[in-house]
């Protein structure tokens, strides 16, 4: 008895999906927990995997728009489906035999090929693409080897001999047909479902908050300093690297403790305000900005904080990332840095009120004690909505965040 595979439900609000691509063919053996396919929603990325070993039957295409719910393949049981293969290799095996049956009419038809009088387009069957290129360079296809079935000319084999070919052949004059159309210089793709969520969700952002943004720069000295001085310690303990979002998001959660109204939503005509404080990180992905959400950092240390971004990370290569893991987010931390972004405005992540943008370490001349010395800087952006944050909440908030930074030591102390 066949087993059905159906788009499985990813989230109440998601009624549709797009199966974005079959890692098996129509008719390959699968084991249990191999996977299938990959669907895209406007908001996850999923693997699919097999529940059982079997046979498996496409009955939907990549690319197609199907409902949560659909039957797109089935998985035959192997026992069951195991004469099918027998039947295409008995036919592959009569077809060299009746293809071989002409052969012998091939060298019949290559004595016309030495007389000069005879035309080459109408000698030797062509293609219409290589007909073309023969008659645009003005060649002889009787002097060109063909290496497709029974001797016959490939585009490739007309442009290998024209690599190969003495400098005197002539190129015919270019002609409208040979210049490239304006369609083949552009490329028309449709949009998938997380491109268009987010961009619905950029537009909505810019069109119903009052967003405004401050900047300030930290000096990453110290960090860099503690990141060196206890990185193989750190990773030997917790089987984790430390890196420097750990430090950001642990600093925004003391700040926002300071600043509650930056972790506060708008809701109506009501302000509501959050006593716990859930971070997303924003990651790149090939197909889009996702932001999934590390629930109460406020009792994380920096290696669960570590942890939680790299598990997240392996489930976005993996496919495995769930709707839940994107949902309750109160504040926002994006590390444009890591692509080389020296300063940028963030944009908010709906209905957040605040996000911080974090950019590339530079090394910069800056005064310090009347000195000009250089050191490891970073500009910082906040982005927040001016409904209900203050300039006064944001820009304090910012500058609890350099301060934790640049003395990482506070965070632990409290002060």
């Amino acid at each position: 008895m066949s087993i059905e595979i159906k788009i499985p439900s990813v989230g109440e609000s998601v009624q549709e999906a797009v199966l974005a691509e079959w890692f098996k063919q129509d008719g390959d053996t699968v084991r249990k927990d191999d996977p299938l396919f990959v669907i895209e929603t406007d908001k996850v990325t999923l693997e699919v995997v097999a529940e059982a070993d079997g046979v498996l039957k496409i009955l939907v295409a990549a690319g197609e728009t199907v409902a949560i719910g659909t039957v797109v393949g089935a998985l035959e049981p192997v026992d069951a489906a195991a004469p099918a293969p027998e039947k295409p290799k008995v036919k592959a095996a009569e077809e060299p035999e009746k293809a071989a049956a002409p052969a012998p009419a091939a060298p019949a038809a290559k004595p016309p090929a030495p007389s000069a009088s005879a035309t080459p387009a109408d000698s030797i069957p062509l293609a219409p693409s290589v007909r073309r290129l023969i008659a645009e360079k003005n060649l002889d296809a009787s002097k060109i080897q063909g290496t497709g079935p029974g001797g016959r000319l490939s585009k490739g084999d007309v442009l290998l001999y024209l690599e190969k070919a003495p400098a005197g052949i002539p190129d015919a004059a270019p002609t409208p047909a040979a210049q490239p159309s304006a369609a083949a210089m552009e490329e028309r793709k449709p949009m998938t479902p997380i491109r268009k969520r987010i961009a619905e969700r950029l537009l909505e952002s810019k069109q119903s908050t009052a967003m405004l943004t401050t900047f300030n720069e930290i000096d990453m000295a110290r960090a860099m300093e503690i990141r060196s001085l206890y990185k193989e310690v750190f990773q030997k303990r917790h089987g984790v690297a430390l890196g420097f979002m750990s430090f950001f998001v642990k600093a925004c959660v003391e700040a926002l403790k300071e600043v509650p109204e930056i972790n506060a939503f708008i809701d109506g005509s009501d302000m509501v305000y959050h006593n716990y404080q859930h971070i997303g990180v924003a990651v790149g992905t090939p197909r889009g900005l996702v932001v999934p959400v590390i629930r109460h950092v406020e009792r994380m240390s920096f290696a669960q904080v570590e942890k939680a971004i790299v598990d997240y990370v392996t489930k976005i290569k993996d496919n495995r990332l769930e709707l839940a893991d994107l949902e309750g987010g109160t504040f926002t931390v994006s590390n444009g840095g890591v692509y080389g972004s020296l300063l940028s405005t963030p944009i908010l992540n709906m209905p957040q009120s605040g996000i911080l943008g974090m950019h590339k370490i530079e090394k910069r001349p800056v005064v310090i004690d009347d000195q000009i010395v250089i050191r490891p800087m970073m500009y910082v952006a906040l982005s927040y909505d001016h409904r209900i944050v203050d300039g006064k909440g944001a820009v304090t908030f910012l500058k609890r965040v350099k301060e934790f930074v640049e003395n990482p030591e506070r965070m632990a102390l409290e002060v």
